[in-house]
């Protein structure tokens, strides 16, 4: 995956041992994430070590530390790393590390920074486990965008995402919805299946680590590299970060964390059921039944107890099967609120906002039926001479007409030569009627992405798509399904033509067979929209050389080339590649 605009970075934490003897009392301060947003009890919290995790020593395990770790680098905002990435604002210092808010100077963009001395004992692990989630590339992972060892330092960059807000946010206020717990069973499951399919293992699946974006999607941050920068390791990695995703579904439904002591901001079960687990949906009600059962088969490891008699879930892969066995849970329909009642406005006789005159009773004393007068007749002469003239005049219009029909069919229905009167730049502004199939000049292409939580799509390769050379293509970000791996609707190129301009067709040049629509802006848009909302669907088609058709010439300045359906590339996964486009007036 190409690097983002955006990132993400670990929240305090102690260290990752698991051993069952020296925990750390519970926390409950309020901090601030490295998103910018507020998260309770943090990512990696003491309170995370000392309850969030089963006491067993085959499921996590420290390598032994030295007498005297080594302290975090001291550096200070303003300092640069590699002249490029400027330190901005320290959010963790600990345990040997150090993590930072930065900027890329050469990019312009906000990243997130780990440190470590380059004599740390786990600068070597916190590079290796850096390098390969960076190789895995899926957009469902907080990226890791470089890691390098410089000098003295050892530090890992990575995304930050400023619109995310993580999971333990959004506990705070409440257990989630039932369709939005669905989602983030789903979308997690899927995401740490397809990273253990790699080698890759989290080992710190925390509330913390799951962020989610403003368009509704669930992102893991620290895949690989929040273990390694606290020793963890794990004989079953498989087995620890399924009972966490069961974990994880756990609070989001009866919203409490289902290990003995407080953590993340949710009380803990200890008060409830003392050292026993009982399933969601007997901790509260309303809980959607197979989500519970779920929750207590993938923690089935953790001591809990199966409400019935499915098989454990041990793997993310098993887990992503059972969820897909479940009926599908779909959104709450959204709620109709009808109209206030029509009432017809009274008619009043009188004058404006007076009192209505009542009609006088009659001999019987029933109100006397009165008729309105009518209105008062012109003069005669007057209106005889008024009633001629409109007559005149309908009558002169009539024949103006006729006489212009008449011409034009005499004329073979040629259309009006220009006025010689008329200078040339006024004769190029009256609109044509017809296609042309002149070339258009594309005066800018944009990368178009308003579903992702970066607005970009390989940004530096647009120009590949006018250059007028096959050869060379723009090409997206790549998915693990034709569908954007169901994250987004789909990604694109805005052609900016300069001007309003007539245009008929959109000729577009594909690698792989590729679903596309044609969209235009309006004519009189003066600025390229910034989401789907400003554009409209002209045409449609698939394939690897498309010409997109409008039903008859319309005006525009924008152009949207939408990729809907990508191709599989021959590096087994999907993503659009856009070899030319032309734009024919």
């Amino acid at each position: 995956m190409a690097e983002r605009s955006t990132a993400a970075v670990d929240v305090t934490g102690d260290s990752g041992g698991t051993d069952g003897g020296n925990k750390p009392p519970t926390a409950a301060v309020e901090r601030t994430t490295a998103d910018g947003s507020t998260d309770h009890d943090g990512d990696d919290s003491a309170t995370a070590d000392a309850s969030g995790t089963p006491d067993t020593t085959d499921t996590m395990t420290p390598p032994p530390e030295p007498s005297q770790a080594p302290q975090p680098p001291e550096l200070h905002s303003g300092h640069k790393l590699a002249r490029r990435y400027r330190l901005e604002e320290c959010i963790t210092r600990l345990d040997g590390f150090s993590s930072w808010r930065a900027v890329d100077e050469k990019l312009r963009r906000a990243v997130g920074v780990h440190l470590l001395a380059a004599d740390h004992p786990r600068a070597r692990p916190v590079l290796a486990a850096a390098r390969s989630a960076a190789l895995l590339g899926d957009p469902r992972f907080v990226q890791v965008l470089d890691a390098v060892e410089e000098n003295d330092l050892v530090y890992v960059v990575h995304e930050w995402l400023p619109d995310a807000t993580p999971l333990t946010a959004l506990l705070a206020s409440g257990p989630l919805p039932t369709h939005e717990a669905y989602q983030l069973v789903t979308q997690i499951t899927q995401a740490m299946a397809a990273a253990h399919r790699e080698g890759l293992a989290h080992l710190r699946l925390t509330p913390g680590c799951v962020l989610r974006t403003a368009a509704g999607q669930y992102r893991i941050r620290g895949l690989a590299v929040n273990a390694a920068l606290r020793g963890i390791i794990s004989d079953h990695p498989q087995r620890t970060d399924t009972e966490a995703i069961g974990a994880l579904l756990y609070a989001s439904l009866a919203h409490r964390w289902p290990y003995g002591e407080d953590a993340y901001g949710l009380g803990g079960m200890a008060e409830l059921t003392g050292d026993s687990l009982v399933p969601p949906d007997q901790v509260r009600a309303g809980v959607h039944r197979g989500l519970s059962e779920l929750a207590m088969r993938a923690m089935v490891n953790d001591g809990a107890t199966a409400s019935r008699q499915e098989q454990p879930c041990t793997t993310p892969e098993e887990l992503a099967k059972a969820i897909a066995a479940l009926p599908r849970i779909r959104p709450p329909e959204p709620e109709f609120t009808a109209p206030p009642p029509y009432q017809s406005p009274g008619y009043r006789q009188g004058a404006y906002g007076g009192p209505v005159p009542r009609p006088p009773a009659g001999p019987a004393g029933a109100p006397t039926v009165t008729t309105p007068a009518a209105p008062p007749a012109l003069p005669g002469r007057a209106g005889r001479l008024l009633k001629w003239g409109v007559s005149a005049l309908l009558i002169a219009a009539l024949g103006l007409g006729s006489w212009q029909l008449a011409d034009t069919l005499l004329k073979g229905g040629e259309p009006p030569a220009p006025d010689p009167g008329q200078s040339e730049i006024e004769q190029q502004k009256q609109p044509e009627t017809a296609p042309t199939g002149r070339p258009v000049e594309i005066s800018l292409a944009k990368d178009f992405d308003p579903f992702g939580g970066d607005p970009t799509e390989n940004s530096d390769q647009v120009g590949n798509a006018i250059d007028g050379d096959a050869g060379t293509f723009w090409q997206s970000m790549y998915y693990n399904s034709a569908k954007f791996g169901n994250l987004k609707d789909g990604v694109g190129l805005v052609l900016d033509l300069g001007e309003s301009r007539q245009i008929s067709t959109v000729k577009v040049g594909f690698r792989g067979s590729t679903s596309v629509d044609f969209l235009a802006a309006d004519e009189d848009t003066a600025q390229m929209p910034g989401s789907l909302n400003g554009f409209s669907k002209v045409s449609s088609g698939s394939g690897t050389e498309v010409e997109l058709r409008a039903k008859k010439p319309i005006r525009t300045r924008y152009v949207l080339v939408w990729l809907t359906e990508l191709p599989l590339t021959e590096e087994g996964n999907y993503r659009g590649r856009i070899t030319e486009v032309e734009v024919l007036s």
